[in-house]
């Protein structure tokens, strides 16, 4: 190993950024695989295709949550990672790593034992029918058996992306989705096994990858390494992972939030055709933000690194980057979406109505989709800078304070399941550019104007 695999205050950083993105990008494509391929196969399944694409859907908030918590470790204690890693404190950050692994265990153990005892009341009050509930259930019940595995892989990867390892964390994602690629068709199709045949191959596929994490973070390749003594929690080192690692997890949660309101409001009002529209929806919206995420996650450790060991000048180059190419990259997303909504949604399902009504509200869905890239890319900031306050804040802003409540309130002023669709956009342009203007006004001008008066811009 090279000390330029890991110390990024030398060289380019666009190179520096771009050598974790590529890589993280393509784990996060991969990673959206899972759940992707899993409606595209079940939404084909002939005769019940549309019910078991709607049932898959209902299950995603309890899905988002159990994200949540893997963000809440994983977002937490990455960023701080690189920070202690900047500042030359490579022990501590050893101790972040185990104790952030501790927490990840006793939360999935804890909200596997609660989803499984309450999942049948919460899948009805997420929008369930008679007829999904069967689909949504089965669905479910065997993911949440291996709950663990998804939250190793998740909430632990991060540590290895921190670290500069950004090709072993892409293969932490493409072991499984592989694997999940090959088991999808034979478990659904072949087997006959239907949406058990889908969590199946999910269950398998995870834990795969979630051994491929554990053995590289215990190996001897990895310079911060998961060690027993890191291991027993300490109130300080949670604090501080907690606190910052709450913006994925309200992200997360409040993703949650918005798609039962989401389900909930669209059963109401147009029944298990817009339920299933909206899974769609968000399914695409999952596979075109990949590349944003893949794009800040891979600038977080860079500009964490930077901003630990007081590199300004490089830290505030890191930062332009990573905000021109996400905005880049989305425009040309938009422009995707707005020319070719039919053959988009014909990827999930063929059936006429679905595309019919879905083409228009993947219309409106989208139309400002360049200010939710404006949110993820300030927010990403504020979390490598280790930001907990503004973090949080903007997290529960989009979705729970306004996507949530319009959600609610615009089908009953008579825009109906439109409204839902309206709620989306209007949020992502009210908090993209709340939290954009906040990150400018408390970091990016104040940073470069130290820059213009030290001589260093």
């Amino acid at each position: 190993m090279t000390p330029v695999q890991t110390d990024f205050s030398k060289g380019s950083i666009p190179k520096a950024i771009m050598r974790l993105a590529l890589p993280m990008t393509a784990a996060q494509l991969v990673n959206i695989l899972y759940s992707v391929v899993d409606r595209i196969y079940l939404g084909h399944i002939p005769g019940t295709g549309h019910l078991a694409l709607t049932g898959l859907g209902l299950t995603l908030p309890i899905l988002s949550v159990l994200m949540a918590f893997a963000n809440l470790c994983g977002m937490g204690g990455g960023p701080l990672c690189s920070i202690y890693r900047g500042k030359g404190d490579n022990q501590e950050a050893e101790y972040v790593m185990g104790n952030s692994f501790t927490l990840l265990l006793l939360l999935g153990v804890g909200a596997t034992a609660v989803f499984l005892l309450l999942k049948e009341p919460m899948l009805y009050l997420f929008g369930a029918s008679a007829e999904t509930f069967p689909y949504a259930d089965a669905y479910l019940s065997i993911y949440l058996c291996g709950t663990l595995f998804v939250m190793i892989s998740l909430g632990m990867n991060p540590f290895i992306n921190a670290q500069g390892f950004g090709r072993v964390g892409m293969m932490t994602v493409v072991l499984g989705a592989v694997l999940n690629l090959i088991l999808d068709p034979v478990f659904i199709f072949l087997l006959g096994w239907g949406v058990r045949g889908a969590a199946f191959a999910t269950v398998l596929s995870q834990a795969c990858s979630a051994a491929w994490v554990l053995a590289f973070l215990t190996g001897k390749k990895a310079p911060l390494r998961l060690r027993r003594v890191t291991l027993r929690l300490q109130a300080a080192r949670v604090r501080k992972i907690l606190a910052l690692g709450l913006s994925g997890f309200f992200m997360s949660l409040t993703n949650s939030l918005v798609q039962v309101v989401c389900n909930k409001t669209l059963q109401i009002y147009g029944g298990d055709l817009y339920v299933g529209i909206m899974t769609i929806l968000n399914s695409l919206r999952e596979v075109f933000m990949m590349a944003v995420t893949g794009l800040n996650n891979g600038a977080q450790p860079v500009i964490g690194y930077n901003f630990g060991a007081g590199e300004e000048r490089r830290e505030y180059r890191a930062i332009r980057f990573s905000i021109g190419a996400t905005v880049g990259y989305t425009m040309v997303v938009w422009l995707l979406l707005m020319a070719l909504p039919g053959p988009l949604i014909r990827l999930f399902n063929n059936d006429p109505a679905t595309v019919y009504y879905g083409v228009s509200a993947l219309r409106i869905y989208f139309s400002l989709f360049l200010f939710m890239s404006l949110h993820v890319s300030a927010q990403s900031i504020f979390v490598a800078l280790g930001k907990a306050k503004q973090t949080v804040f903007f997290s529960l802003l989009r979705k729970a304070f306004v996507c949530a409540p319009l959600t609610v309130l615009l089908p009953l002023w008579g825009l109906g399941t439109t409204g839902v669709f309206v709620a989306e956009a209007v949020s992502q342009l009210v908090g993209g550019l709340a939290c954009f203007g906040t990150m400018y006004c408390i970091v990016y001008r104040p940073l470069r104007q130290r820059l213009l008066i030290n001589g260093k811009s």
